[in-house]
């Protein structure tokens, strides 16, 4: 267990424990919005920030902690 501590302490803001489902709802709605323009000549394919606001999920960003203990970055 090499990586048993937390080398760096960079914690998500929220109580939120993934953001996976959020993820594959917005990959999902990219790929459905870039097939159907690639039906169509000359037209431009949307960006995955233009589709979803990462803001709106569960975790709001990532802050540095520094005044973690030893026993809080094990957890």
């Amino acid at each position: 267990m090499s990586r048993s501590k937390r080398k760096t302490p960079i914690l998500p803001n929220c109580q939120a424990s993934s953001e996976k489902s959020e993820k594959q709802k917005a990959n999902r709605k990219l790929r459905r919005i870039v097939k159907e323009k690639l039906a169509v000549p000359d037209e431009e394919l949307p960006h995955k920030k233009e589709i979803s606001n990462i803001w709106n999920w569960g975790k709001d960003g990532k802050t540095f902690r520094a005044d973690l203990t030893n026993k809080e970055k094990t957890k």
